[in-house]
């Protein structure tokens, strides 16, 4: 037993010994190898124990397990220093007492910024915020919102159509947000109050006041008292937050299929407060906004809902026109321009 014991110190002291003399990783791992691979001579050891009496195994074996654990840590010790050996400090020394430099850090598009702000508005007033899909049917797009059959809005030159698969739908890139209304009235039952961001897409001409593709909110409130006063009230109250200055509300009698009465919609001017005039509001005091209106009772029964069960107002905007009309921009086609100089700004 003593012969045993005696034989594998010696076996550990030649690793040892040939472990100092290595020059590279090469050399310790040929030497790893030797002394604990799998056809070593200490492997071989380790499986002739279980031959042993149990006294002898309670003998020897602590030795072995213990010799080898210091084989693998002389190793593991030997390339460490390797490691340190093969480092140029003085090429990879660094000064930490230079400046450091600062990287360039991006920040939301400005659309991105003015959508949360409106939402944060609308959400603090009590509405929830619905979407919808940018490939609808015709139906949602249109039939849904009261919209003639030859109403020119469906023409090629104001919608993008495109194809189904089946060929039995017409589907279209839609060309407003109500066409979230019915989809949420669908699954809804009033009183509710909603705002629906999103983008649209239009098939016309780009200019400095229109894209063929831009981003628009619509606020929808449903119940059984809502009237034209919500309308004016809501929208002073939201238009005096975005802007953050006092605004006034003016309404216009207009047409649009999914209201009636309808509106055009103005706020009061926000260079000149809307008493002077100036050439912002081409000196008549008031700036145009978009439509809105009492939802038509075609559109709540096109939804489901009982004829004259509830009354709704609607009305939506355009979040590029808002953004030029807080920021003073002056085209709507640097929002999508991706030009940094411009984004860089907001």
């Amino acid at each position: 037993m003593n012969e045993l014991k005696k034989h594998v110190v010696d076996i550990q002291n030649e690793a040892f010994a040939l472990v100092a003399k290595a020059k590279t990783e090469t050399d310790l791992n040929e030497i790893e190898i030797r002394f604990l691979g799998r056809k070593s001579e200490f492997n071989a050891l380790l499986k002739g124990l279980k031959d042993l009496s149990s006294e002898e195994r309670q003998a020897v074996g602590p030795l072995v397990n213990a010799i080898k654990q210091e084989m693998i840590r002389s190793f593991a010790e030997a390339r460490q220093k390797m490691k340190l050996a093969s480092v140029d400090w003085e090429k990879d020394r660094l000064d930490v007492t230079a400046p450091g430099v600062k990287l360039p850090e991006g920040h939301l598009h400005i659309l991105t910024q003015v959508q949360r702000e409106i939402e944060d508005i609308f959400t603090s007033m009590g509405f929830d915020i619905a979407s919808g899909p940018e490939i609808e049917t015709e139906f949602y797009n249109f039939d849904a919102l009261n919209t003639p059959a030859h109403h020119p809005a469906r023409d090629m030159q104001d919608t993008f159509y495109i194809k189904s698969k089946d060929g039995q739908e017409n589907l279209s890139l839609r060309s407003q947000t109500s066409a979230v209304q019915v989809r949420y009235m669908e699954q809804h039952t009033p009183p509710f109050r909603i705002i629906a961001p999103g983008r649209v897409f239009r098939n016309e001409a780009t200019d400095t006041t229109h894209e063929h593709t831009f981003f628009q909110f619509e606020a929808l409130m449903v119940g059984e008292d809502i009237n034209v006063g919500n309308l004016k009230y809501v929208a002073q109250e939201f238009f005096s937050r975005f802007f953050k200055t006092e605004v006034k509300i003016r309404l216009r009698p207009s047409y649009f299929p999914f209201v009636e009465p309808g509106f055009e919609f103005d706020i009061s001017c926000l260079s000149c407060g809307g008493e002077k005039g100036c050439s912002a509001c081409r000196h008549n005091g008031w700036l145009e906004l978009g439509g809105a209106g009492m939802v038509n009772q075609n559109v709540f029964v096109n939804a489901g809902y009982e004829r004259n069960r509830y009354q709704g107002l609607a009305w939506g905007f355009g979040l590029e026109r808002l953004a030029m009309m807080k920021y003073d921009i002056p085209d709507i086609r640097l929002f999508h321009s991706g030009d940094t100089r411009f984004l860089s700004q907001f």
